[in-house]
């Protein structure tokens, strides 16, 4: 049951490491994702193939005497010792049970396999291997030695007393292999040819070096093929690993941990950034100013004036200014555009002073978004915060154009003004054609009197001459104080607009991006905890 749990544990931790790894893919190095990804795959196939069956490998230097303490061991004469041994890069198995692990050999591509039947001191289930000298000459040898030694669920170092400090055997595969060493066995072999004080001297010295290496873990055993001193203890450790249903998961466990472990490494350690509010604010205001915004908000501001004096201005004088262009129009901005009428603003280029300040916003925010995070993921948030220029201006000016600028709302009172306006010049026409019409009268000698109608005392015509005027005068300075006012008003609320409007640009096309590789950082960071 318990090694059930380990093997569901294992495929979670698997699972959790491949999604590290294609998180991490064109942001961390292939040379260091291969290994990952490699390992994912043996495992994955390691595991469908494992059954009730050990892997145990005999492994060793040239001289060593592996293949004699192989067949010592195993009880059979399967390898053949010393020069007579055929330069092979396949290793060999022998089994114990009633049947050979044909899909398991067949994956590991071991060729050479014998069958025996269980004993006491050796259960069935156990496969052990005898592979090639790790310092062979041949090259395909090494290559056979390289691939087992990372499938194999015990490794059995061979060691003779000339040279178990060969820095070939530490520093290529015992130091590396360090996170498997309560999976691991060095047997000093041929310890016939020592006297007992050369063997405690000799068992010693490799002890400290073990220990010194972080294989203190790994059990040290003397033996002798030879006179088979030493055999029942090495049994024994075989049989242990035999009898550990667990002991496949905890290798690819510890194989996990020590990818985890490169790849933590590449993806670093420190706080994943969050960018500031502030500095998107700067990276938005600068954007906006280098973009035309500021031009903008000028033009509202001038075209409400313009628009409010033709309105509720002296309609005798006012044709004049119909003479002026209106100044959004000529930038052309509208009130804004549909889902199909993109509008591009007609705008000025930004000042090289414009420029910088842009570049600087947009710096500060990279560099924000960059510490803290690996060289290689840096240099992907760099290129993605740095899009195509010519593309993210002509959002903006598209985005500008189509903003609504509400040109067409708060303006209802300059219809009232405009009708009193007309009232005024109503009353002075006919106050003054009131006034007139005596003297062409007159003129034309006509038999008629006009009336003279007073009121408190006034001539009505001359009231009704003066009031037009008046009326006309007072509803143009007042509309002159309203129209600036609301002209005001909407150059703030037109500079909110665009504004927001080149933020959600900017959001789309640079700080979104930014946040999606922080976030794929994160993501990438606790999955790569969940596989430790």
């Amino acid at each position: 049951m318990k090694a059930e749990k380990d093997t569901r544990s294992l495929a979670s931790r698997l699972t959790a490491l491949d999604r590290a790894i294609e998180l991490s893919r064109g942001r961390v190095p292939d040379a260091v994702l291969a290994p990952a990804d490699a390992l994912i795959e043996r495992a994955g196939q390691r595991l469908a193939l494992a059954g009730d069956h050990t892997v145990v490998a005999l492994a060793g230097a040239t001289g060593s005497g592996k293949s004699s303490l192989f067949n010592a061991v195993s009880g059979t004469e399967f390898a053949r010792p010393g020069v007579t041994r055929p330069t092979t890069s396949e290793a060999m198995a022998v089994a114990w049970g009633s049947e050979a692990p044909t899909a398991l050999l067949d994956w590991l591509k071991v060729g050479g396999r014998h069958v025996v039947a269980p004993r006491e001191e050796i259960p069935a289930g156990l496969v052990l291997l005898d592979l090639p000298d790790h310092d062979s000459t041949e090259a395909a040898h090494r290559i056979t030695v390289d691939r087992l030694v990372k499938v194999v669920d015990m490794l059995v170092w061979v060691v003779d007393p000339q040279k178990y400090a060969d820095a070939a055997l530490h520093d290529g595969y015992l130091i590396p292999l360090a996170g498997h060493a309560d999976l691991m066995v060095v047997a000093l072999n041929q310890v016939d040819r020592l006297n007992p004080e050369q063997r405690h001297a000799t068992l010693a010295d490799l002890r400290r070096l073990l220990d010194s290496e972080g294989l203190s873990a790994t059990p040290l055993v003397a033996v002798s093929a030879l006179r088979g001193e030493g055999l029942g203890q090495l049994r024994e450790l075989m049989a242990q690993a035999a009898r550990d249903k667990e002991i496949t998961a905890r290798r690819f466990a510890a194989d996990i941990a020590a990818e985890a472990a490169t790849l933590r490494d590449a993806l670093g350690t420190g706080p994943v950034p969050v960018l500031s509010r502030s500095d998107l604010a700067a990276l938005h205001a600068s954007v906006a100013e280098a973009s035309g915004v500021p031009v903008v908000t000028e033009g509202v501001l001038n075209a409400w004036r313009h628009r409010g004096a033709l309105a509720t201005g002296w309609p005798l004088v006012t044709w004049l200014r119909r003479l002026k262009p209106d100044p959004l129009r000529r930038l052309r901005i509208g009130q804004g555009a549909g889902a199909t009428d993109v509008v591009h603003a007609s705008l000025p280029k930004a000042t090289p002073v414009q420029r910088a300040r842009l570049d600087a916003s947009l710096r500060q925010v990279i560099d924000a978004s960059v510490a803290h995070v690996p060289r290689a993921w840096a240099e992907r948030l760099k290129a993605v915060a740095r899009s195509d220029r010519a593309v993210l201006a002509d959002r903006i000016d598209a985005a500008i154009g189509a903003t609504d600028l509400r040109m067409d709302a708060g303006h209802g009172w300059w219809g009232v003004v405009t009708f009193l306006q007309w009232l005024g010049i109503a009353a002075v026409l006919i106050g003054g054609g009131w006034l007139l019409a005596p003297l062409v009268v007159a003129a034309l000698q006509v038999p008629l009197v006009v009336p003279t109608i007073t009121w408190q005392g006034w001539p009505v015509p001359t009231m009704l001459l003066l009031g037009g005027v008046g009326l006309g005068i007072v509803f143009g300075l007042l509309s002159r104080v309203f129209v600036e006012a609301g002209a005001r008003v909407k150059q703030r609320q037109a500079s909110h607009a665009l504004t927001a409007a080149v933020g959600a640009v900017v959001d789309a096309e640079v700080i979104d991006p930014i946040r999606a590789e922080l976030e794929r950082l994160a993501e990438a960071r606790a999955a790569l905890e969940r596989a430790r």
